[in-house]
This record gives C-alpha cells, sequence and structure tokens, in this order.
C-alpha cells in the first residue's frame, strides 16, 4: 500500500467522519427546534388557512387568508396542488382573543371569469367601499388578478365581471399610503407565472422556473399605482428594483435574496419597506427604500424559514405595535394544508427590523 492510498483512505474516512458529524449536528438542530416548540400557535383550527393578509379595519383585525383544501392533486412546482377554491375572512378584537371565522366571503362559483386555484389575497379599504384583491386562473389556465366589493369588512363580497385590465401574475397586496395614493404590488414565479410574461405578453410554453438566466438581473415583483375607483391600473405596472449595498441590482442565481412571491408593504418612520418571500430558500427578507415605487436597497432576513415550504405573510401596525401575520404547516405537516399564525415584530433603533425565528422562544 503506496502514501497515495494511504492518503485516499484517509481522506475518505475524514469526509465520511465530517458527513456524520454534519448529519447529526442536522438531527441536533431538528431536536432542538422540537423541544423548543413553535413560538406561535395556530389562530384557527376549524379550517386550513394560509397567507394571511392583515388589516385594521373600524379598531378591529381583519384577516383574509388563503383557505387550503386537500384536493388530492400530487405535489409539482405547477402548485397544482394548492387548489383552493374560497375565501374565508376572519378577524379578531385583540392579538391574543378569539377568531371569528366570517364564513365564505367569496367563491371561485361566484366569479364569471374564474377557472381554477383562488390563491393568496388581499383587501383594502376607501370611500365607504371594502376592496378584496385576488389572483385566479381565468378559462385559458393564466392567472389574473380580480378585485371584489362590500360595505362590510366581513363579506359577502360581489366580483366584478371582469379581472383588472393589465393585471397577471399572483399575489396583489395593496398598499395606501399617508397621501390617500394606493399602490398595488404583485408577481410569483414559478406556479405564479411571472416567468412567463415578456414584454406584456404572455408565454404558455415559457420556462416553469427562474432557473434559466443565472447571470441576470433576477425577476421583479410588480408595482403599478391604483385609480381612485380602486379597481384600475392608473399607468403602467413597473419593477420593484431591488439593489445591493452597492447599488446592483440581485442576479437570478442569488435564491438566497432574490424576490420569488409573497410581496409587502408597510411604512415605519417615514422608510417604505418592501418585504417578500424567497420561495425555494424558504427566507423572508426586507428593503427599504424613499418611495413607495422604489427604488430599494436589500436589508436582509428577517424570519427563518418555517415548517412548510414557502412563507407568505403581512405585517400591521395595531394598538402601538407591530405585528407579522405568516403560516406554516403545524397542524398538518403537509405542504399544502397550512395554519395561519401571529407575533410580534420589532424595529430596532437603526430602522432594521428584529429576525424572527419561527421556532424560537418569544422575546
Amino acid at each position: 500500500m503506496n502514501r497515495q492510498t494511504i492518503s485516499k483512505k484517509s481522506f475518505h474516512m475524514l469526509f465520511l467522519a465530517f458527513g456524520a458529524l454534519s448529519f447529526y449536528q442536522v438531527k441536533a438542530q431538528s431536536a432542538t427546534e422540537a423541544k423548543q416548540g413553535y413560538l406561535s400557535p395556530p389562530l384557527i383550527k376549524s379550517i386550513y388557512t394560509a397567507d394571511p393578509s392583515a388589516h385594521v379595519f373600524d379598531g378591529k383585525i381583519y384577516i383574509y387568508p388563503s383557505h387550503d383544501i386537500d384536493a388530492g392533486i400530487p405535489e409539482n412546482d405547477n402548485g397544482d396542488h394548492f387548489a383552493m377554491n374560497d375565501y374565508h375572512i376572519l378577524s379578531m378584537d385583540s392579538i391574543n382573543g378569539p377568531v371569528t371565522d366570517h364564513g365564505v366571503g367569496l367563491a371561485i362559483k361566484n366569479i364569471p371569469w374564474a377557472g381554477r386555484q383562488l390563491w393568496a389575497p388581499d383587501a383594502a379599504f376607501k370611500n365607504g367601499i371594502y376592496y378584496l384583491y385576488f389572483p385566479v386562473k381565468d378559462k385559458q389556465d393564466v392567472f389574473r388578478i380580480g378585485v371584489a366589493t362590500s360595505k362590510n369588512p366581513a363579506g359577502p363580497f360581489k366580483a366584478n365581471p371582469k379581472p383588472i385590465a393589465g393585471s397577471f401574475s399572483i399575489d396583489p397586496a395593496v398598499f395606501t399610503d399617508t397621501d390617500g395614493s394606493s399602490y398595488m404590488y404583485f408577481g410569483g414565479i414559478w406556479g405564479g407565472q411571472l416567468q412567463r410574461w415578456k414584454n406584456g405578453k404572455y408565454d404558455a410554453n415559457g420556462s416553469k422556473t427562474d432557473l434559466q438566466k443565472d447571470d441576470e438581473p433576477a425577476l421583479s415583483c410588480k408595482v403599478v399605482k391604483l385609480k381612485g375607483n380602486m379597481v384600475e391600473f392608473a399607468g403602467p405596472v413597473k419593477d420593484v428594483v431591488i439593489l445591493d449595498s452597492l447599488g446592483k441590482p440581485l442576479l437570478g442565481k442569488d435564491h438566497d435574496r432574490r424576490f420569488f412571491e409573497g410581496s409587502w408593504m408597510h411604512k415605519y418612520n417615514g422608510k417604505y419597506y418592501f418585504s417578500y418571500s424567497t420561495g425555494d430558500t424558504h427566507l423572508l427578507e426586507y428593503a427599504i427604500g424613499d418611495s413607495p415605487l422604489g427604488p430599494f436597497t436589500y436589508q436582509g432576513v428577517f424570519m427563518k424559514p418555517v415548517q412548510g415550504w414557502t412563507t407568505h405573510h403581512s405585517i400591521i401596525e395595531f394598538k402601538g405595535k407591530w405585528y407579522i401575520f405568516y403560516h406554516d404547516t403545524e397542524l398538518s405537516g403537509k405542504t399544502h394544508l397550512r395554519n395561519i399564525k401571529v407575533t410580534e415584530l420589532y424595529h430596532n433603533a437603526d430602522g432594521s427590523i428584529k429576525l424572527i425565528d419561527p421556532f424560537g422562544p418569544k422575546s
């Protein structure tokens, strides 16, 4: 046996030993998480809920989540297993108080143009009317964004007969600034179809993912100002530009930082906080700008991965404190059967957001 053979064997044994150590470290970390438990309990257990868009209306918290069901569809990157077909609207008088389920606020059967998959919604209020914004595939299986209205934040909502002109993809999030102007942020890649839109046209044979142009700027969330009637776009759809600390756009290969889906906007101390999910790397991130239209400078992670494939959140201020609503799979252990939660969110003195561990101890 020569020295080269011994060296190779030694290296191989060292590699195996390192692998075993890494395996037990992961096992130990999982055991620690299990021992710690979850940061917050599910808000409702009678149905499966996800993608919670929370708002304060008339001094009460209203939550507009997705309603997960088990349709028996195999899991895939298109998200076909997320086969939701209605929305239940929830409300709370206090963060730790009981949650009221107001029942079905809107069903896919009552949307004239809808085909399937009623995904993550959002809501807004203006001029005495409540607006429910929703993505759903049309009868050609293309995601569009629709709007429904009600005089009551708990619904029921009546859908407009057609989707919003110029809308596409998923995850609408509507932000109304202190001057009364409203903006919609939307978009999601992979099953959300954002990668299939180029020059304003849908390519049915386009890529199923964002994995093909790693060294180009990452696919971007979209933003558009809404007209005063809250049901039409006031101008062209623009990209939400996220820049790194050097002023360069994040690249497609940067899956630890680039936008994937689930955007949200909140304003704190005069700054605009654009937050979003990285999807396949399971992080919540944020970037800060001086305008609701951006550009935004990347800041970092503010929530570690939850149990489940994705994280979709909303952030509100309620009675002088800030809260994040999110989801995980504590109740089912299944990717497509989720439950919504809430925990307090803290802004640090320098304006950064304190990191949240969904398995960590409460602050």
